[in-house]
């Protein structure tokens, strides 16, 4: 409840609050470290498509470069001519005139069938690849909100159990807080003795010679670093300069 325990600004980062529809910082830190185990995921599946598309440009350059047509002719002919009207003659023109023969061979060829035949993937078959992936991006970034009902069906089931939880956070929370008003109290005093900077000695001489620059130059709270507003609390004591917001005053 507001009214019981207002929180700081600074408590407001570590809680997560159901009915906020933005993702807040410990969802932000779990989703992160959710979203890195998919890094070597990612960088599998570059690995994958950069070598489809160089073995698709090798094969491609070997197909276009690579291709040799044979053209083989060649001519045979055979004439034997025997002479004369004798018997012999006559039987000679019988039996060696039917090795008489004449022909053309003409043979084209080529090494087409020998040559790669590559296809290239799709725009599309490379989107059904990654579609896993983004898929997966988006159940993380889901998770985040279906993990807020975990806390409620744990109190609808178990009331009483929530209620000691709800207790036990009370006191925390107190305790965090005594120690939070000692640690910033030991921070704003070590940054009240710490020299300034050249820039801030810089600036401050600026301010001094040209008062118009504080029209420009908002001072924030010494704590959380809110800009000042009518509402901000200077230090009451008089050499002191810090400025402090409702909340942390």
């Amino acid at each position: 409840k507001q009214t019981l325990l207002p929180l700081l600004r600074k408590e407001r980062s570590s809680f997560i609050f159901p009915c906020k529809l933005a993702m807040q910082r410990p969802e932000l830190r779990h989703m992160v470290l959710e979203l890195l185990k998919c890094i070597p995921l990612l960088l599998f599946l570059l690995f994958v498509c950069g070598l489809d598309h160089f073995i698709f440009s090798t094969l491609s350059i070997i197909q276009h470069h690579s291709f040799i047509e044979y053209s083989y002719q060649t001519s045979h002919h055979l004439s034997v001519n025997v002479m004369g009207a004798s018997l012999m003659a006559e039987l000679l023109r019988t039996t060696i005139g039917a090795l008489n023969s004449s022909f053309n061979t003409e043979v084209e060829t080529s090494n087409l069938v020998c040559l790669p035949q590559p296809t290239r993937m799709t725009r599309e078959k490379y989107l059904n690849i990654c579609q896993p992936l983004g898929l997966l991006a988006l159940l993380f970034l889901l998770q985040v909100y279906s993990f807020r009902l975990r806390r409620v069906i744990a109190a609808f089931y178990f009331p009483k159990r929530e209620k000691t939880r709800v207790l036990f956070l009370y006191n925390k929370l107190l305790r965090q807080r005594k120690n939070f008003l000692h640690l910033q109290r030991g921070r704003v005093a070590r940054k009240a003795r710490q020299l300034p900077g050249l820039g801030t000695l810089l600036l401050q001489w600026c301010c001094r010679r040209w008062h118009w620059l504080h029209r420009f130059l908002r001072q924030r709270c010494t704590m959380c670093g809110t800009p000042k507003t009518p509402e901000h609390q200077p230090c009451p004591s008089p050499d002191c300069n810090a400025l402090y917001c409702n909340w942390c005053w």
